[in-house]
């Protein structure tokens, strides 16, 4: 039901404790969605890791019907109002929205642990076998090329091989850029 929630088109989206349940790679997924969608999501959750690394604004109850916004993650609230919940031991529950149009940079008191996401993880994993997929492919098409009589045999042919082997060391390229960039990121993460 998530999924199809998040599929379609709108502009609020309004989520209670949407990381119930879900396996460390569902909630990258729900992540990357949440941070990936073009309007405002309203969530309530007790997950202050996931508040921490979702929301630009959260809102906590004062009491007597009082409602006070904060600016950042849950752990940026905390430091806002001189909070150690390690004093206290209190649990508030907490109402958090996330514009994305506004994103408000994480304050020094909570930096948002940064990782790969789901989309750059399976990438990473994919790539490599679609490299060595394109540089075979690539291979069979230059031994095709290397027949010299191939042009004034079959001139379609020729032209075909040519294309396509065009297309792919273009493709070829920019996997291979791709690969390298998320490696660098994976490194600098790792690193960090």
């Amino acid at each position: 039901m998530l999924a199809r929630a998040l599929a379609k088109p709108s502009n609020v989206l309004v989520l209670d404790e949407p990381t119930n349940d879900l396996d460390l790679e569902t909630l990258d997924v729900l992540e990357e969605m949440i941070g990936d969608y073009a309007g405002t999501v309203l969530l309530i959750s007790h997950d202050r890791d996931f508040l921490d690394r979702v929301v630009d604004s959260v809102i906590v109850p004062e009491g007597n019907g009082k409602w006070l916004a904060y600016a950042g993650g849950y752990t940026d609230m905390l430091a806002q109002r001189g909070d150690d919940v390690r004093k206290t031991g209190a649990k508030p529950t907490v109402k958090a929205v996330a514009p994305i149009e506004a994103k408000v940079p994480r304050t020094a008191a909570g930096p948002a642990k940064r990782k790969l996401n789901f989309n750059e993880k399976h990438a990473l994993e994919t790539l490599p076998g679609k490299i060595a997929m394109l540089e075979a492919e690539i291979g069979r098409l230059q031994t095709v090329l290397a027949d010299t009589t191939l042009y004034a045999r079959d001139r379609v042919a020729f032209d075909r091989a040519s294309s396509a082997m065009t297309a792919m060391q273009s493709e070829l390229a920019a996997a291979e850029e791709r690969w390298l960039e998320l490696e660098l990121k994976r490194d600098e993460i790792e690193n960090a």
